[in-house]
């Protein structure tokens, strides 16, 4: 009986203090690649998306990229100055993108890719929670599966705030070596639980529930470092419209290991994981 009660509690103190959460969002790129069936939901969107991203960092680069760097050369060491200057534009460009063009054309192709993972997965039965899912057509594919999207489906809801503390802290990325670290793991923080958003709905959770599913120990870990890693991935030229779409992919794979962790958290007992003092900030849900 010993040996079983060492080993459970090495899980939980495993559990509890490291986390794989930072790998699902390159997980979701992988999945992407290898699963035929969401392909097609890729295809519609990225192309276009991609030379639109692509002319919006053009833009910006040709204009303004310069007098940054010239700015921030008045107090960088040699060559620093150029190091930050990209990401400060890259980060500009991230937000104009983000506001011109994702909620208005990937959203929801991010709620089918989210969906059409989970019931690959074996979740089909929160997914019918929110939308038909037939069974009479090619049930191999996931997606010819899916039926029509509930009204005001989306995959992460458009959050005023998150919008006003990536401005507001989009000029860390002027600080020497430390700036840039700083800033993805502050706006990482934010955007961990709004990735996480299409779960919550297929969950039935309110906001008193998201924030209490948030706000433990463990979890507000996971949410930073999964909204951290989103981050870095939405900084890479050219690239960031296809990592948008795979981001979905990765906040599916995560939900499912989520829900399984619950399931052996369950069969292993009660768990509190609320001890300690290292924890980040609370997490509010003010979107």
């Amino acid at each position: 009986m010993a040996p079983t009660t060492g080993s459970s509690a090495m899980r939980r103190f495993i559990r509890s203090n490291f986390t794989s959460a930072p790998i699902y969002p390159l997980k979701g790129i992988y999945y992407l690649a290898t699963h035929r069936f969401l392909r097609p939901l890729v295809k519609s969107r990225l192309v276009p998306l991609t030379l639109l991203s692509t002319a919006v960092l053009a833009l910006l680069f040709l204009t303004i990229y310069i007098p940054v760097v010239a700015f921030l050369a008045i107090f960088h060491y040699k060559g620093s100055a150029w190091v930050n200057g990209t990401f400060f534009i890259l980060g500009i460009g991230t937000l104009v993108i983000s506001l011109l063009f994702e909620a208005m054309f990937v959203d929801h192709t991010q709620v089918d890719i989210f969906d059409a993972v989970m019931i690959a997965e074996g979740y089909e039965h929160l997914v019918t929670s929110r939308r038909v899912v037939t069974d009479d057509i090619d049930q191999s594919d996931p997606v010819k599966r899916l039926g029509t999207r509930e009204k005001g489906a989306q995959f992460a809801p458009f959050s005023v705030r998150q919008i006003i503390e990536f401005v507001v802290f989009l000029p860390l990325t002027f600080i020497p070596f430390a700036g840039v670290p700083l800033f993805l793991l502050i706006t990482g923080y934010r955007a961990g639980p709004l990735l996480n958003w299409r779960y919550f709905a297929l969950k039935g959770f309110n906001k008193k529930d998201r924030n209490d599913f948030i706000k433990t120990k463990k979890r507000r870990w996971e949410y930073m470092w999964f909204g951290t890693v989103y981050m870095c991935l939405q900084l890479v030229p050219i690239l960031s419209m296809f990592f948008l779409l795979t981001s979905a992919v990765g906040s599916a794979l995560w939900s499912v290991h989520m829900e399984r962790e619950n399931i052996t958290t369950r069969d292993e007992g009660p768990y509190n994981d609320e001890d300690g003092d290292d924890q980040p900030p609370p997490y509010a849900d003010e979107v």
